[in-house]
């Protein structure tokens, strides 16, 4: 392997995915899209760039593991005791595969992401 296979990650560039999620798990105002930049053999390590608008989504189960690095705007996370934890931009955190509860977009938001899920799921 060379240079050649060195990814950059930037805002607005990668195949552009538009996350599809069960009805009634996304609120009307919910729009995402992600510019994947990279991805394994296998589809399970995948990452690139995220940017979405004020809106809700309800994830029960969070399908994957998730680094996030917040660029811009200001996202929630709320599990379903309630307990919160909002993020900014220059915030990074993770988000374990399996927890339960909703992803609140308060505002514009891009952020990088690094996603790992088990083998053979899709991503």
């Amino acid at each position: 392997m060379g240079v050649e296979e060195i990814r950059a990650i930037r805002m607005g560039e990668g195949a552009v995915v538009e996350p599809q999620w069960p009805e009634g798990h996304a609120s009307p105002t919910w729009s995402e899209r992600e510019y994947r930049s990279f991805a394994d053999a296998t589809g399970a390590l995948f990452g690139g760039t995220w940017e979405g608008e004020p809106g809700t989504l309800h994830m029960d189960p969070y399908p994957y593991d998730e680094v996030c690095i917040m660029l811009a705007g200001r996202v929630a996370l709320v599990d379903v005791d309630g307990g919160r934890r909002e993020f900014g931009a220059g915030e990074a955190f993770f988000v374990p595969r399996g927890f339960r509860g909703t992803w609140e977009t308060l505002e514009p938001s891009q952020k990088i992401f690094v996603g790992l899920q088990p083998v053979g799921e899709p991503a």
